[in-house]
């Protein structure tokens, strides 16, 4: 099982001597599946633990003061669990507060790398920098690697299928709805996680009781209503149709997925699902008044069941 690490000031003795990458891994897609891959190998042959540093906050909200411009596609617990699923055996959560960021290159690598962490290989991309202002850079860092001991990898780019796969890419994908891409870039199709909370039984009222998911982000890589297949409630996965955003028409101003489970009764509040989605239906609009928004409501379930049963029809 993969060990969790939240904070430096948690590693254990047993969590030291690692073979190390260091990055966002937002997304976990096939080119970070691959190096992931690698990183296990160089693991087992040097009888150490495979282990990846992530940050909290990414580096670029912590510079940006809190201002989001960029969409995460994986929260912290989605990406958890995509490099659980990688088998690394140690996810190391630092947090990238100011005197973490204040580091210099030198002091990063003496106090974080050797002296916690007892780092046994470094494998970091080509355009890896580290320390304050990302002032150090890859002959500095291996230099320094050669000063305390440990070896440093360079990785080239990972291709697939000709070309580089990087979370950009993939968000691009997500935004022009091209599902097809988006399994590509991540070996599985795109999906979030979240507990089911109680909502405001508009749905209900409606004849379209939804799960009502709170996301806890600021900005959500993809928006509009989905064909969808939640995991989670049954043995198998339940399809569905799903509206991710802010509800204009009901005055809403917090981001919400919004779920109705097709031909599905049960209580399930409280519940952790993964909501997988499948076929953009349309963008998230707002409506004269809540009867044009409960009419589009039933137009996108007739499209949703449509979806599957072509679903089902194909893998025949």
């Amino acid at each position: 099982m993969t060990r969790l690490i939240r904070g430096l000031h948690n590693v254990q003795p047993h969590d030291r001597g690692t073979v190390l990458t260091i990055g966002n891994f937002d997304g976990v897609h096939v080119g970070h599946q691959a190096l992931l891959a690698l990183l296990n190998q160089k693991a087992k042959e040097r009888d150490a633990l495979s282990m990846v540093m992530i940050f909290e906050p990414q580096p670029l909200e912590f510079y940006g003061k809190g201002k989001i411009m960029v969409p995460r596609l994986t929260r912290m617990r989605e990406k958890y669990l995509a490099l659980a699923q990688c088998r690394v055996d140690r996810v190391l959560v630092a947090y990238f507060n100011p005197p973490f960021a204040a580091l210099s290159p030198e002091d990063f690598v003496d106090q974080v790398l050797v002296k916690k962490l007892g780092v046994k290989h470094l494998m970091v991309g080509e355009d890896f920098r580290f320390g304050h202002k990302r002032s150090g850079d890859l002959p500095q860092l291996q230099a320094l690697a050669e000063k305390w001991g440990f070896t440093v990898e360079i990785i080239p780019p990972i291709l697939t299928g000709g070309e580089r796969v990087s979370s950009t890419r993939l968000r691009q994908a997500l935004t022009q709805g091209d599902h097809a891409l988006v399994h590509k870039y991540l070996g599985y199709p795109y999906s979030m996680v979240g507990r089911v909370a109680a909502g405001d039984q508009r749905g209900r009222q409606w004849g379209f009781p939804t799960a009502n998911i709170y996301l806890h982000r600021a900005l959500t890589p993809i928006q509009g209503v989905y064909a969808v297949r939640v995991h989670g409630l049954a043995e198998s996965s339940l399809p569905g149709v799903a509206n991710l955003g802010v509800r204009p028409t009901v005055d809403g101003t917090r981001t919400l997925l919004e779920v109705h489970l097709l031909d599905f009764e049960q209580n399930i509040y409280g519940q952790h699902v993964k909501v997988e989605f499948c076929k953009k239906l349309r963008d998230e609009q707002r409506f004269e008044n809540t009867e044009l928004l409960r009419q589009q409501i039933a137009q996108d379930v007739i499209k949703a069941r449509a979806y599957f049963s072509e679903q089902i029809n194909e893998n025949r």
